[in-house]
C-alpha cells in the first residue's frame, strides 16, 4: 500500500505509543480553571508528516472560505438507567433502538465509584426491572462475536421517556464525576421526533461555540448537517463498530458534491490524501461518526445521495475514503477501531507521528479531551498563500 500525504510507510512491528491514564481528561476544560470555554481545548493539526500546535480558537483561520464541515446533529441521550437482575443490581445502557421496537443494551456492574465495569450479557430469557415497573427481557446477542451487546424488548415501547426521567450520561471510569446532560451536547444537537440520539457523545463536536459558527460562516466556511447516532463504545473490548442509525439529507448532499466537483475540477483525484496546490474547498468530517455517515451514503465514484437507514459500514485503509478530505476528531485509545479510520484518511505513519506529538505535548485524550484536525497536505507554494491571506 502506498503511503497517503507523502508519509514514508510506518515500519513493520512498530508499536502505538501506550496512552497513560493521567492524559485522560477527567472533567470539561470549561471546569478545569477560570475562564476557559469549550474553545479552550488544544488543537493538534496534522498536514502529513507536519504537525503544528493550536487552540481550538484557531481553527477559523486554519480553514479557508469554500471548505465544507460535515457535523452531527444527533442529541445525546441520557442513556444509562439502573435496574435490578434478580437481587443484583446493574446499570444498562442503552444503545440503539431496533425498527421492530427492541433496543440494543449493554449491561454493566456497578464498580462503587459512579461508574461501571464490564459485565458478561445473557443468558436469553433474562427479565430485568427498570425503573416504573418497566420490564425488558434479554432475547439474543447483537452479534456472534461476543456477548456484550444484546437485543432486548422492553414491556413499554415509550424507552425514550423513561431514559428523560431516570437516565443519566454514561461515563466511564477515567472521568472524575457525574456531568449534567448539557456538558454531553453538542451545539449542533437537535431533537428528533421519535426520541431517538446518541448513547454517547458526538464529542469531536464538543469545542464548537455558537460564535465560532458564526465566525466560520462569515469567513464562508459551509456547513452539512448530517446524522448518525451512535451506540456504545467498548470501553474494554475496542471491538469494531457496529451498525448505527443514519441519515444524509438532499441539501447536504449537493453541499458536498459541489465542493467534491471543484475538486475534481482542479485535476485532483479523489481518494489520494494530497491536498497539491489546489485551493478551492475541502470536505472536512467533523468526528468519525460524519465520516462513517457520509462514506456510507457515496456512490462507487464518491458521488453523495440522499440516504437514510442502517449502516454497517466500517471504513478501513483498505477500503479508503471516497469523499472526504480532512478530519477533525478527538485522540482515541490506540487499540480503537477508529484509528484505521484516521488512517484511511491520512495513512498508518502520519496518524502515528501525530499521536507521537500528541503524547509529547501532554494532550488529553477521550471525549472532554483535546481535538485533532486533519488536513490534506499542501504544496509549499499553497501553504504559503494560505498563511497570507490569514
Amino acid at each position: 500500500m502506498t503511503a497517503a500525504m507523502g508519509v514514508p510507510p510506518l515500519e513493520q512491528g512498530r508499536a502505538w505509543p501506550r496512552v497513560p491514564v493521567e492524559r485522560s481528561a477527567r472533567v470539561p476544560v470549561e471546569q478545569r480553571g477560570p475562564g476557559l470555554a469549550r474553545d479552550s481545548v488544544r488543537l493538534l493539526v496534522s498536514r502529513g508528516a507536519e504537525v503544528s500546535h493550536h487552540t481550538f480558537v484557531e481553527l477559523p483561520r486554519l480553514l479557508r472560505a469554500g471548505d465544507v464541515l460535515v457535523v452531527n446533529t444527533s442529541p445525546t441521550l441520557a442513556a444509562a438507567v439502573d435496574a435490578m437482575a434478580g437481587h443484583a443490581r446493574v446499570v444498562v445502557h442503552f444503545s440503539a433502538c431496533g425498527d421492530d421496537g427492541r433496543w440494543v443494551v449493554e449491561l454493566r456492574d456497578p464498580d462503587g465509584r459512579g461508574t461501571t465495569r464490564a459485565r458478561a450479557g445473557g443468558p436469553a430469557g433474562a427479565e430485568l426491572r427498570l425503573p416504573e415497573g418497566m420490564g425488558l427481557v434479554l432475547e439474543e446477542p447483537l452479534s456472534p462475536r461476543g456477548d456484550r451487546l444484546w437485543w432486548a424488548r422492553p414491556s413499554d415501547r415509550d424507552v425514550a421517556g423513561l431514559l428523560g426521567r431516570h437516565g443519566r450520561p454514561i461515563r466511564y471510569s477515567y472521568t472524575e464525576r457525574d456531568q449534567p446532560l448539557s456538558a454531553y451536547q453538542t451545539v449542533f444537537a437537535l431533537p428528533s421526533a421519535d426520541g431517538a440520539g446518541s448513547a454517547e457523545m458526538p464529542s469531536a463536536a464538543r469545542p464548537f461555540s455558537l460564535r465560532m459558527v458564526a465566525e466560520l460562516v462569515s469567513r464562508g466556511v459551509q456547513f452539512a448537517p448530517i446524522t448518525l447516532h451512535t451506540g456504545v463504545a467498548s470501553a474494554e473490548a475496542q471491538e469494531p463498530p457496529y451498525p448505527e442509525r443514519f441519515a444524509v439529507p438532499e441539501a447536504s448532499a449537493r453541499v458536498i458534491n459541489a465542493v467534491r466537483a471543484g475538486y475534481r475540477g482542479r485535476g485532483v483525484p479523489r481518494g489520494t490524501g494530497r491536498g497539491g496546490g489546489r485551493t478551492g474547498g475541502r470536505v472536512i468530517a467533523v468526528g468519525t461518526t460524519a465520516v462513517r455517515a457520509v462514506e456510507s451514503a457515496a456512490d462507487a465514484d464518491g458521488v453523495v445521495r440522499a440516504r437514510r437507514g442502517w449502516t454497517d459500514l466500517v471504513v478501513t485503509p483498505e477500503r479508503g475514503v471516497r469523499v472526504v478530505d480532512g478530519l477533525l476528531t478527538g485522540l482515541h485509545e490506540p487499540e480503537a477501531s477508529h484509528l484505521l479510520m484516521l488512517e484511511a484518511v491520512a495513512g498508518r505513519a502520519a496518524i502515528h507521528r501525530g499521536y507521537e506529538e500528541a503524547l509529547a505535548g501532554l494532550y488529553l485524550w477521550h471525549e472532554f479531551g483535546d481535538t485533532h484536525l486533519i488536513l490534506p497536505e499542501e504544496a509549499p507554494h499553497a501553504e504559503h498563500c494560505s498563511s497570507n491571506s490569514s
